[in-house]
């Protein structure tokens, strides 16, 4: 995918996994492009409709929420494209955890129980429930890997005022209580998920993509149990199987190491199971749209003609 260039466009951004325009100073062009990253490296091969599959997904659950508190978006003028309200961003990213999995797994199995400040339970198995969702949140690097932050540290380094970290802390347990009431209808666990908030004025927006495989965690609800009492893997649909391949084959973003081979089919295999998340999380048939850059870019000016 070509960058683009619009009329009023005043900055460009590429990152990880996504372009972003800013128009006027105002609005947001975030385009989800097929790049996928993990260990905070992006992999050399593009994964076909996973921008799609991410927008859509994104543009499902804010609308989904936005009655719990306003959002940045604004329009969804094409299948991998958001437009929205630009914000001033909080540096931190608001991780929310259900149950002991992943990084937190990680941490507890090494024998710590505090975790950005909060005291995790003895006794725990991996992937149990925690007694209530707990968040941990980390810092939200330019460059390089995010790093596990306190509320305290936050608070004392400015990056939240403590009303705003108040505000922060209700908006994201009640976005996470309604990301799972959505997947439970799904026969899904929501286990874990991170949200960005930003600012325009006094007032707090949700911003960038909530509830994706990018963002969140999976597992499925039937057998979640059994599985937990015989100490079996728990099923799950999220960006995690990417992850555990790369560590199979190596990699863990560190310095020297070779990010592997990616075969045709292991590309194909990560789109089919993107697309099988959209069609789990979202209860709808999933239906590939390919648009030329032309054509992308044509919707994108209509919709800002709108706005602008």
């Amino acid at each position: 995918m070509s960058s683009f260039q619009f009329p009023g466009q005043t900055a460009y951004y590429k990152g990880k996994v996504r372009d972003v325009y800013t128009i006027n100073d105002q609005w947001l062009v975030m385009i989800a492009s097929n790049r996928i990253s993990a260990f905070d490296v992006i992999l050399p091969r593009p994964i076909p409709y996973k921008g799609q599959v991410l927008n859509q997904i994104a543009a499902y659950m804010l609308k989904a929420t936005n009655d719990i508190c306003p959002n940045w978006l604004v329009d969804v003028p094409a299948p991998n494209v958001g437009i929205g309200k630009k914000c001033e961003p909080f540096k931190i990213e608001m991780v929310v955890r259900g149950n002991l999995t992943g990084h937190a797994w990680r941490t507890y199995a090494s024998g710590k129980r505090l975790l950005c400040g909060v005291e995790m339970p003895e006794g725990m198995k991996e992937n149990d429930y925690f007694p209530s969702p707990i968040i941990t949140p980390s810092t939200k690097a330019a460059e390089g890997h995010d790093e596990d932050i306190s509320p305290a540290e936050i608070i004392a380094t400015g990056l939240a005022s403590q009303s705003d970290w108040k505000t922060l802390c209700d908006y994201t347990l009640k976005l996470f209580a309604r990301g799972k009431e959505i997947a439970d209808k799904q026969g899904l666990i929501l286990v874990d998920t991170k949200y960005e908030f930003g600012k325009i004025g006094d007032t707090i927006y949700l911003m960038d993509e909530i509830h994706t495989p990018d963002s969140s965690r999976y597992f499925y609800a039937d057998g979640f149990e059994e599985r937990q009492v015989k100490g079996e893997r728990q099923k799950q649909l999220s960006k995690e199987f990417v992850r555990e391949w790369l560590i199979a084959n190596n990699f863990m973003g560190k310095e020297g190491q070779t990010v592997p081979e990616m075969s045709d089919e292991w590309v194909d295999t990560i789109s089919k199971r993107y697309i099988e998340l959209y069609e789990k999380v979202i209860g709808e048939k999933f239906i590939p749209q390919s648009l030329s850059d032309e054509e992308t870019k044509g919707r994108i000016i209509t919709a800002l003609n709108k706005l602008v």
